[in-house]
């Protein structure tokens, strides 16, 4: 995925889809971002959507699944699922469809302190959905409307250090690794486990 879209369908409330993301679909230097969009960003049979009824338990039964309980811990209840989805003025939670399934969550969040302004990405994927790209695939999607439309400049994940997969996912897309957040998370055993912190800058961004 080049910079810009790549040919992939990307909308939101108040953006224009289009080649690219020039100066006039950014920020003004200095500026804070307006409250949260939710995108619908297409490529493929692949799909990020706004939550819908629904929703909510299909994405607690996905995060109940053993592949991504491992590395998510047990699921939220379906109500603060139903909160993520509404979003609020820093993040928002979106839904993965494959085919028309529900495959999984993939959520931003925004730092709109001008000095330090920056997105930051997170996603889980079923484990019919796993292994087949559709991960690098999303996270590029999301990754290219946070540099384009959404005008920021610098993106980071924190997969924990352990999980190879993601990793390598990641650093498919363009992802750097930063350094290693020794003890940065309670697993679902009780003991703390290292974080690896990823970023990506404008122009780094490559397809799946």
């Amino acid at each position: 995925m080049n910079q810009g879209n790549g040919g992939r369908q990307m909308t939101a409330p108040g953006d224009q889809p289009g080649p690219g993301a020039g100066a006039q679909d950014r920020p003004a230097a200095g500026a804070q971002a307006g409250p949260a969009a939710r995108p619908v960003l297409t490529a493929g049979r692949l799909r990020i959507r706004p939550g819908q009824p629904g929703d909510a338990a299909r994405l607690r039964v996905i995060r109940a699944e053993p592949s991504v309980a491992r590395w998510w811990g047990e699921p939220d209840e379906e109500t603060a699922i139903e909160a993520d989805l509404a979003g609020d003025s820093s993040g928002v939670l979106l839904v993965i469809e494959i085919g028309g399934q529900v495959a999984g969550g993939i959520q931003y969040h925004e730092e709109n302190d001008p000095k330090f302004r920056h997105a930051g990405i997170d996603i889980y994927l079923g484990g019919g959905f796993q292994g087949q790209g559709a991960g690098r695939q999303a996270t590029a999607l999301l990754a290219g409307w946070l540099l384009g439309p959404r005008g920021h400049h610098r993106i980071t994940i924190d997969p924990a250090a352990a999980n190879e997969q993601a990793v390598r996912c990641y650093a498919a897309v363009g992802f750097r690794p930063v350094g290693v957040m020794r003890q940065y998370e309670c697993g679902p055993d009780g003991t703390f486990r290292d974080g690896l912190l990823m970023d990506l800058l404008r122009g780094e961004l490559t397809g799946p």
